[in-house]
């Protein structure tokens, strides 16, 4: 994400959230945009047509309202029919992760980043999120994880500042410099 998308898919993050209220709850915001973010990040036809400048205001509007209509509150479907009309549906990502950010952030969730050498089990999920909630003192954690092999062995968290690092890469990069400092 540039620093450019950034600046301007903030306000239109933030005029997002501020929808949320008694007839829109955040929590069905965070799963419209969960599900935006998901139907993006599996679809790549999807992004490149309605990232595409020669595509249509009109036909990108139908192929939104086809892919999402029955699977997200009209109110999200209407707030990416503006994105459309403003012609800044080409930076929806943007939007959706600092929305995201936004709307976990009002919900006092705090998201732990994880990244994992194997793909880890419903029980290792939950102990991790137990772990994290005792070590945060959050009440709730969403994990956001990815898999990486090189990692050899073991996990690495990230959440807010704090970087948790129980990889065996992490480990022998550890030794090295050791091994590096005492020499």
């Amino acid at each position: 994400m540039g620093t450019k998308n950034v600046k301007v898919a903030q306000p239109y993050a933030n005029a997002f959230i501020d929808m949320a209220g008694s007839s829109f709850p955040l929590d069905s915001m965070i799963s419209d945009l969960t599900t935006i973010e998901t139907t993006s990040s599996e679809s790549a036809e999807f992004g490149k047509t309605i990232s595409n400048p020669l595509v249509s205001i009109t036909a990108k509007k139908e192929i939104i309202k086809s892919v999402f209509a029955d699977n997200i509150d009209k109110n999200t479907l209407n707030f990416l029919l503006v994105l459309c009309d403003r012609g800044r549906i080409n930076i929806l990502d943007s939007v959706v992760t600092i929305a995201l950010e936004l709307a976990y952030k009002k919900a006092s969730v705090e998201v732990a980043y994880v990244t994992s050498s194997v793909e880890m089990s419903a029980s290792q999920q939950e102990a991790l999120v137990s772990k994290l909630k005792t070590m945060t003192n959050t009440k709730q954690i969403k994990l956001d994880i990815k898999t990486d092999a090189s990692l050899i062995g073991g996990f690495t968290v990230q959440i807010g500042s704090k970087i948790i690092d129980t990889s065996v890469k992490g480990q022998l990069r550890e030794l090295s410099s050791y091994l590096g400092a005492s020499v």
